[in-house]
């Protein structure tokens, strides 16, 4: 049972499945810190401050929180450069 286990994940590489989503979620975490603590503060502090407001995430009308939906799209967009960035940097061709 234990010789077939370990075939299973020696076969379907799922140590190294592991670790990538380990770097994976690392990742999003360096880019949603550098995204509410560098990018925020720089480029959208101006326009928060007028709005009176400290985070992205507050902005809201009435019950809709749209600043929380922008800064999910500030992170996705950053997160599909940096992939892009890597596929590209390593030449691989995703079809």
């Amino acid at each position: 049972m234990l010789k077939d286990f370990l075939a299973f994940l020696n076969q379907y590489n799922v140590v190294w499945l592991a670790i990538w989503l380990l770097i994976g979620v690392k990742v999003g975490e360096l880019v949603k810190s550098l995204i509410d603590n560098l990018v925020t503060p720089l480029i959208l502090n101006p326009i928060l401050t007028k709005l009176k407001v400290k985070e992205m995430s507050d902005l809201s009308y009435k019950w809709i929180l749209y600043g929380k939906v922008l800064s999910s799209l500030i992170d996705f967009i950053v997160v599909a450069l940096i992939v892009f960035f890597v596929v590209r940097y390593l030449n691989i061709n995703v079809k």
